[in-house]
């Protein structure tokens, strides 16, 4: 299916994921039993493809809907760039979620700015840099994550799509 917009991508993406949950569900769980030998150097290929395509920039939609965890090396790392303690950082930004982990206090990312640049970008927490997990290796381990992110992310959806076409 071709997109002329991220915009329209981001329209659709609730429809689409509805549609594929199941089939993805499905691959995934396959995935994480039996995973092919060169799964890491696969989901490489396919994450710099879709990366080459995809802006993340025109998007931001994780940025606007959900928020990343906060290592406590991330909360250290941000709180000494703004020149505050890290418990004054926790108090203005932060909150303990039910799992017990720092998320921050709302979404959209306080640090989000209007071009859908971040402000923190250079110090981003490791959530935010890593996202959506799609080069990482032992793809197979994170496939719940995976599921939530294909909500979030038209690039992820697209992704486990090709990956789907490329192993079955």
């Amino acid at each position: 299916m071709y997109f002329c917009t991220m915009q329209d991508q981001l329209n659709d993406l609730p429809k689409r994921t509805k549609d594929k949950h199941k089939a993805h569900k499905t691959f995934l769980a396959k995935l994480k039993k039996k995973s092919p030998k060169q799964l890491d150097y696969l989901m490489q290929e396919l994450h710099e493809e879709e990366f080459q395509r995809t802006d993340c920039l025109k998007c931001a939609n994780c940025c606007k809907t959900t928020g990343p965890l906060f290592t406590p090396k991330d909360i250290e790392r941000i709180s000494k760039s703004f020149r505050m303690k890290p418990s004054k950082f926790i108090a203005d930004y932060l909150k303990i979620d039910e799992d017990n982990d720092y998320v921050l206090q709302a979404v959209p990312c306080v640090f989000l700015s209007q071009d859908n640049k971040c402000s923190i970008y250079d110090i981003r927490p490791k959530a935010c840099r890593e996202f959506p997990h799609t080069d990482r290796r032992k793809f197979q381990q994170i496939s719940n994550l995976t599921l939530k992110n294909v909500k979030i992310c038209p690039a992820a959806f697209n992704i486990v799509e090709a990956m789907m076409k490329k192993i079955n």
